[in-house]
């Protein structure tokens, strides 16, 4: 199960500028908050819940918000992802994969999940 979601950087700073953090928590947890420090990277985890959401088969909505996919980062500095467990077990995801990537004002991010 494949996802890609390609997000424009600058429409994300819009939204900054005009809510704040609140605008942030819309789809960031607060440790996630903490691990994004940039527009870019605000950015790239909205991509990437896009794309995880995506490679579900849902898109973000209903069956699947925002707050049911978590992104951490390794000590590397590798983002890393993981869905809720009601979404790892009715989608059968044994293990979830992320490349985040920012240029040229974008943010994309791929998804890919092994199922059981």
């Amino acid at each position: 199960m494949i996802g890609i979601d390609i997000t424009v950087i600058s429409r994300v700073e819009k939204m900054i500028q005009k809510w704040g953090d609140k605008a942030l928590l819309r789809f960031l947890s607060k440790k996630e908050l903490a691990l994004t420090t940039t527009p870019s990277s605000y950015a790239g985890f909205w991509a990437a819940k896009e794309a995880a959401s995506k490679a579900i088969g849902t898109g973000i909505g209903r069956k699947c918000s925002f707050k049911d996919i978590k992104i951490s980062k390794l000590p590397s500095g590798q983002p890393t992802i993981k869905y809720k467990k009601f979404l790892r077990k009715e989608f059968h995801i044994k293990s979830s994969h992320l490349s985040i990537t920012h240029d040229g004002g974008f943010a994309i991010a791929v998804v890919v999940n092994s199922i059981k």
